[in-house]
């Protein structure tokens, strides 16, 4: 989930990102977020391309077919969870027109340079019938207030996050040729628990929700 144009903090973070997934919470937070994309993105046809694949872990879990992210050390990280992917950013996607039936984008939207032309790009490469699913912390929530609260302390990462409301995605997909489709809304439990529950996602959007999927189809 690098940024367009500066990977350089999150290839040296790319080792220390990727182990807290194998942390007991961070075992149990993947699979909230898993449970609540993996039906919005079955909903678009295949092949699928994550924007932002970092070290792989959604694309493995999802069987997503091909990765990009402008981070070479998180992508060696992929390579070894056998995700095919290339090194590239999301304004100038290295692929032809209307070749992808679904695109995630996982934690990827806050830390890019131009949300719109990145979202214009996917809209570019996605069948007809094709559709983008985000997954998102949206601002005022209390897990984006953490790490923007965070990111004003100057942590290397959340430093340079932005995060958007409901409202703004909204514009965001619709400025860019999207419809929204649906909604997944999950992890309800605030942060710094000592442990974590496995949650059971709720179908359509719910305020305050932790993490939530918006699922859109190219609008023709």
């Amino acid at each position: 989930m690098a940024t367009a144009s500066e990977p350089g903090a999150f290839n040296e973070y790319a080792g220390r990102y990727d182990a807290w997934y194998e942390s007991p919470k961070g075992k149990v937070l993947l699979a909230i977020e898993l449970a609540c994309l993996r039906p919005l993105l079955a909903s678009f046809p295949r092949p699928y391309l994550e924007v932002g694949v970092g070290t792989g872990r959604f694309a493995e879990a999802l069987g997503i077919e091909l990765g990009l992210d402008p981070s070479r050390q998180a992508l060696e990280k992929a390579y070894r969870r056998s995700v095919q992917c290339v090194v590239g950013v999301g304004e100038a996607l290295p692929f032809q027109d209307h070749c992808f039936g679904g695109v995630l984008v996982a934690f990827t939207l806050c830390f890019v340079r131009d949300p719109l032309q990145v979202v214009r790009e996917i809209r570019r490469v996605l069948m007809p019938r094709g559709g983008i699913v985000l997954g998102m912390l949206l601002r005022g929530t209390p897990w984006a207030d953490l790490y923007a609260r965070q990111g004003k302390q100057g942590h290397p990462l959340y430093k340079r996050a932005h995060f958007y409301s409901k409202e703004e995605v909204e514009s965001l997909l619709r400025k860019s040729g999207f419809r929204v489709t649906g909604y997944r809304a999950t992890l309800f439990q605030r942060p710094g628990l000592e442990t974590y529950k496995e949650e059971q996602p709720i179908e359509g959007y719910v305020a305050g929700a932790g993490f939530i999927g918006i699922a859109a189809s190219r609008a023709e």
